[in-house]
């Protein structure tokens, strides 16, 4: 693929091994947290502004997927362990799940899906962020709404 532009980007998708109890003890299902999460020093970070949205995705064995929606809170910085961005980000009452997302034809060419491996942080265009939304719990949709 072509370097991405502004455009192509409608969400943010931050990665994590660490289901979300790991990432922020105690981080109960509809609330939020501030984060600062890694990502690899790459051109994307100069797409990344505050009030961009952005999920958690929980990759590996046990429950992968989206786990929180939020908003991209600052810039890009340099971290102890390399760039971070500032992140505040709302659990989900209910993830949305790796293989929901694969049988959703609108969705499942994200880049997340089909390169899990990849860069963080990925992406979903326009038509997949819209595809997603249709995949949250009508509480999560407000969350994400009020946020985005």
């Amino acid at each position: 693929m072509a370097r991405l532009t502004a455009a192509d980007v409608a969400c943010w998708v931050l990665k994590s091994s660490r289901p979300p109890d790991l990432v922020a003890p105690g981080w109960a299902a509809g609330t939020a947290r501030d984060l600062d999460r890694c990502v690899r020093p790459s051109y994307r970070l100069g797409l990344v502004h505050p009030g961009h949205p952005v999920l958690l995705w929980v990759s590996g064995r046990d429950r992968p997927g989206v786990h929180a929606v939020g908003a991209v809170t600052g810039g890009p910085a340099d971290g102890e362990g390399g760039p971070t961005v500032a992140v505040r980000l709302v659990r989900l009452t209910e993830p949305v799940d790796r293989t929901e997302l694969l049988a959703d034809p609108a969705v499942r060419d994200a880049e997340v899906l089909r390169m899990p491996a990849g860069s963080n942080p990925s992406w979903l265009s326009p038509g997949q962020y819209a595809a997603l939304r249709a995949h949250l719990a009508p509480a999560d949709v407000r969350s994400c709404a009020a946020r985005t």
